[in-house]
């Protein structure tokens, strides 16, 4: 079953997929943190840098896009179909309060007129085929149905859905439920997302609902860069993690141009990261409190020579944060 890399803004950059798609196998698409087009939105070069269409032959990429107003949305695929892209995904499960206030994101799903609406304006000869991450909708798991009927009416690339609403964030369990409706009564292809840990989740899932497209995993490829290697077989080795850590670090240094722009950024990888390991308790207050990289670098470098090695990360909290 294929397995993507989720849309994680601040994580899964362009030197990261570049760089974990050269260390590890067993992840078969990388999802670009959403951008969100307007009416005086352009492709600049941060914009370009971000895609990294560039190295697409290297590392498949499927964009992400967040908006409500079609004429937005359809330019910026477009522009994407020029650089080569051969899928756009539109976002509908950020539960960001910045994002939902405009009712953009998860937000959209409180007004299932206008979503369709949308729909029809995008699908009408769409420069790219589509396909939608959706949460199950805002406040109650039950306005999903209304939901699927809408997706059901557009020949989506793939619908990728989050059982969870958006009032949950990423508390509590998921709404299996509601999964198993999707299974039963989607006419477009299903793609599974949501707390995804280990490669045993994987596998329950694929044993399960053999007949989904994909499976999506964010957070626990963050914290155990090599779960999608597990699937195939493979394992993590200490060795290999500290390559993939130092070579992120000099990558960013490269591409961010100080070390002080690194750090904030190597703080919200370890926040993932310190859960591929046991005893973590004082490392993580310390790196909590280095303001300094050398002082960072050095307390990465005692985790690694010290800490055991999880098998897996399982006891990930799923609530987010950062370090």
């Amino acid at each position: 079953m294929r397995v993507d890399f989720a849309p994680m803004e601040g994580v899964t950059g362009a030197v990261y997929r570049r760089l974990h798609h050269a260390c590890f196998s067993g992840v078969d698409r990388y999802y670009i943190p959403f951008l969100a087009p307007s009416a005086d939105f352009h492709f600049t070069g941060k914009v370009l840098t971000r895609l990294d269409a560039a190295h697409l032959a290297e590392v498949p990429a499927v964009p992400q896009l967040l908006t409500r107003n079609a004429a937005d949305f359809n330019r910026a695929a477009q522009k994407l179909a020029e650089l080569g892209f051969c899928e756009v995904n539109l976002n509908l499960g950020c539960p960001s309060g910045t994002v939902v206030s405009k009712g953009k994101g998860a937000g959209f799903l409180a007004d299932p007129e206008a979503l369709d609406a949308f729909l029809e304006e995008i699908f009408r000869a769409p420069p790219l085929p589509i396909s939608v991450k959706t949460r199950l909708g805002v406040e109650r798991a039950e306005e999903f149905p209304r939901l699927l009927e809408i997706y059901n009416r557009y020949p989506l690339r793939e619908l990728i859905v989050h059982p969870r609403t958006r009032s949950e964030f990423y508390r509590g369990g998921v709404h299996m439920d509601l999964f198993d409706y999707a299974a039963r009564h989607s006419r477009n292809r299903l793609c599974y997302n949501g707390d995804l840990v280990t490669a045993e989740d994987c596998r329950r899932m694929e044993a399960a609902y053999p007949e989904l497209s994909g499976l999506m995993i964010g957070r626990g490829l963050a914290a155990d860069p090599a779960l999608g290697e597990k699937l195939l077989g493979g394992s993590m080795e200490r060795d290999r993690l500290r390559r993939f850590h130092d070579g992120l670090c000099q990558s960013m240094a490269e591409a961010y141009g100080s070390w002080s722009a690194v750090l904030p950024r190597m703080k919200e990888q370890w926040f993932y990261l310190l859960h591929s390991f046991d005893d973590t308790e004082k490392a993580a207050k310390k790196l909590r409190k280095a303001t300094k990289w050398p002082v960072f670098y050095d307390v990465t470098r005692e985790i690694f020579e010290t800490l055991p090695l999880r098998q897996d990360a399982r006891g990930f909290s799923q609530d987010g944060g950062k370090l």
